[in-house]
């Protein structure tokens, strides 16, 4: 066979080999999203309509796939990294605070999938670090010298933006969107009050 037919070939197979672990990817991602926590990979080969070895000829097992998933969790979290619009540290706060809680109703049942992952998983537990990790810095850099240097202060903020904090109020309060927001904002502007910021830092 020439050698442009043989690439030719190669080229072929390796992109319906991409599209094949994509379509699986896919086909996890919606189940989890549909609200089933840990599809089998019965479930996954079914939705993606292909046989149940194919999917482990691109994933050596469950994990990771799961891993996989996660990985495609994390790209979620970059919205969160790019520049501000706003200007100013509390107008930035409160652009951030829109961006976290936005972001957090999108992944609600990707997230609730990969807590149940997460303890039995040592890759998955280390990216859920480095991305909890990369949020509180990004917060701290977000903050004047006064709030970001006082550790208590820094803990209470990071706290009421969390994921946690969030799902409690959207989950088992069963507030909307904007009330969640509302209790919020409230909470932040009470705790700004409170820590009496110095005027230097007030306009950032």
């Amino acid at each position: 066979m020439p050698k442009l037919m043989k690439d030719a070939s190669s080229d072929g197979r390796r992109r319906r080999s991409e599209q094949s672990r994509a379509k699986i990817v896919d086909s996890m991602l919606l189940l989890v999203k549909e609200g089933i926590v840990e599809p089998t990979a019965e479930e996954v080969a079914m939705r993606a309509q292909i046989g149940l070895r194919s999917v482990f000829r691109h994933f050596s097992d469950m994990e990771t796939l799961r891993r996989e998933m996660v990985g495609q969790l994390a790209t979620q979290y970059a919205k969160w990294l790019t520049p501000f619009v706003s200007v100013g540290w509390r107008n930035q706060l409160d652009e951030l605070l829109v961006r976290r809680t936005t972001a957090y109703d999108e992944i609600y049942p990707f997230k609730r999938a990969a807590d149940a992952y997460r303890h039995r998983s040592p890759s998955i537990a280390e990216e859920y670090d480095r991305v909890l990790t990369i949020m509180r810095m990004r917060l701290r850099s977000s903050l004047p010298p006064s709030l970001a240097d006082d550790e208590t202060m820094f803990e209470a903020v990071d706290g009421l933006l969390s994921y946690e904090f969030w799902q409690r109020l959207r989950s088992d309060q069963k507030l909307s969107t904007e009330a969640a927001r509302n209790v919020v904002e409230m909470l932040l502007r009470t705790m700004l009050l409170a820590a009496n910021v110095p005027a230097d830092e007030i306009a950032g």
